[in-house]
């Protein structure tokens, strides 16, 4: 791998160079116009200058300096700025965005198979003498979307939307694509929305979203990975997308600064995993709805500048907040037989869902900051907590027995409590973590042109951790993993405004906890408390 790395910019400069202004002015014809159709000679009476070739647009005034990763802006959008790919009949405008990455991979361990990093000690982590080395080329992180918006008869109301897809979705399982099912993944939807900006004065904005979007909860500040898919699950990644009705105001205070209060009523999920595949296959899971109350959650953005430098986006302070209810059922016919006469038409448990964030991003024209820190339990539908979500707590409780949930995802525990019938809580477990990462925009360092092809070389260096509650997954009596972290750096080339070239050294370490009494989970074939991963990613990525 060191040798890859030494031979990266002698890459760049065969695939693009630095070209000097001499260069870039004597440029040949392109081979399309060589192989034109040839014409009769002209005489000179006949003869004319060639047409002028298209200017090409100018360079920019200045590197930017590098933006945090955003997903949810708080700005309000703008009536006619989209500048549309279609203008349809009725006066809709449609604009298509997107891009296609090629990844080669190289991971020390993949125990699961996978072509993307999960915490070590899951069910069947175990792989083998060595770990699981593996290689995978990897095409299928392609995603396209379209933004779109509408006219209105009022100056003060803009209407936006945006839908998303990628292709990160199951295989195919039909008799023509078995053979060949890892090369055909499917379409999945990412983002559905509509979004309502009502212009209150100069100073207020209100907007209302309707649809699937990131979710408030832990989605602003995200890690300047080149591997997304599943983007840091289970180290330090936190973050979803989900359907949702969101309402929020956009304040100017002063100047660029913005006040940004938003709280949106969202679907209550928890990421339950079915034993029956019907099930799974008709409704995914239903604890949460069966909660009959939707999962509330809101945030607070504070944005200003802190480097006037051009090419320099505003800085950010963030605060999220989540509150959710869950509920398992067990029919009458799945209650134990000792307690059916307790509970003759079945019985209910519930646990509740709260966490907050506290994020930052500060970006200057050096170097730019990001950082998130997160508390709370019950998060594995958010990829945190080390994806553990609740456990029966029989703590006091004697003659215990079990039956299933109504969806098939949880067992339900009964028992004698004080010589009362009863049934044992479902307590969630808590959960902490965060992210942190540095970037530097090493051509605007350096000096380079602007336009240049040496002005697009950026650096990326970071830090993830998830870490489950060890009291709590000691009480669940897990003897396997309690938290990970995550140390990365990428280097990224943008040879122009279409293509980037990225290579990404990364390592995913897993701990297990210590449970007296209990062996430790096994990993390359022996009990170990301490599993990693080594992974290396090279990748060309295209945008549009």
């Amino acid at each position: 791998m060191s040798r890859f790395l030494r031979l990266l910019p002698a890459f760049a400069l065969i695939v693009g160079g630095v070209p000097s202004r001499s260069q870039a002015a004597d440029t040949a014809s392109s081979p399309a116009e060589s192989l034109d159709a040839p014409t009769a000679p002209a005489t000179p009476a006949q003869k004319s200058e060639p047409a002028a070739k298209p200017s090409p647009p100018p360079p920019p005034a200045v590197i930017p300096a590098i933006a945090p990763v955003r997903v949810l802006p708080i700005d309000p959008a703008k009536q006619e700025g989209l500048i549309p790919d279609i203008k349809m009949g009725s006066g809709a405008k449609l604009k298509f965005y997107g891009y296609f990455k090629t990844s080669v991979i190289y991971d020390s361990s993949s125990p699961y198979g996978n072509d993307f990093p999960l915490p070590f000690f899951l069910a069947g982590g175990d792989a083998g003498p060595d770990g699981a080395p593996e290689f995978h080329v990897k095409a299928r992180n392609f995603r396209i979307g379209a933004n779109f918006e509408w006219p209105d008869k009022s100056d003060t109301l803009t209407l936006t939307g945006r839908v998303e897809g990628d292709f990160e979705g199951d295989f195919t399982r039909v008799a023509n694509r078995n053979i060949s099912s890892v090369r055909s993944s499917q379409f999945g939807l990412r983002l559905a929305w509509v979004r309502l900006d009502r212009k209150l004065s100069d100073q207020a904005t209100f907007f209302a979203l309707f649809g699937q979007d990131w979710t408030p909860f832990g989605s602003s500040t995200l890690p300047p990975l080149i591997e997304v898919t599943g983007l840091a699950v289970g180290f330090g990644g936190l973050y979803e997308r989900l359907p949702q009705a969101r309402f929020g105001l956009n304040i100017k205070a002063s100047g660029s600064v913005s006040i940004g209060p938003e709280v949106a009523v969202v679907l209550p999920a928890f990421g339950n995993l079915p034993t029956d595949v019907a099930n799974q296959l008709a409704y995914g899971e239903r604890q949460g709805a069966d909660s009959q109350r939707p999962e509330i959650q809101g945030r607070l953005v504070f944005q200003f500048p802190i480097d006037s430098a051009p090419g320099v986006v505003p800085a950010q302070i963030i605060g999220s907040f989540v509150n959710g209810k869950r509920r398992a059922i067990v029919r009458a016919a799945d209650v134990p037989a000792a307690f059916k006469s307790a509970f003759p038409t079945g019985a209910t448990v519930e646990s509740d869902r709260n966490g907050w964030t506290a994020e930052i991003q500060l970006p200057t024209r050096a170097v730019t900051l990001a950082g998130k820190y997160y508390d709370g339990k019950d998060l594995r539908f958010y990829f945190g907590g080390q994806l553990f979500s609740t456990f029966n707590d029989t703590t006091g409780l004697t003659g215990t027995a079990t039956g299933p949930s109504l969806d098939g995802s949880s067992t339900v525990v009964f028992g004698m409590r004080n010589g009362s019938p009863t049934v044992a809580p479902q307590t969630p477990i808590r959960a902490k973590g965060g992210m942190a990462c540095i970037g530097f925009p090493l051509s605007r360092i350096f000096g380079a042109t602007p336009g240049s092809r040496s002005a697009g070389w950026t650096l990326n260096l970071g830090y993830g951790y998830d870490e489950a509650n060890a009291a709590d997954v000691l009480r669940a009596g897990a003897s396997n993993r309690q938290k990970s972290n995550l140390i990365y750096g990428n280097l990224n080339w943008k040879l122009n405004s279409f293509l980037t070239f990225a290579f990404e050294q990364s390592r995913y370490e897993t701990q297990a906890i210590a449970n007296p009494g209990a062996a430790l989970p096994i990993f390359k074939g022996v009990p170990t408390s301490k599993a990693d991963d080594n992974r290396s990613e090279f990748a060309a990525i295209v945008t549009f």
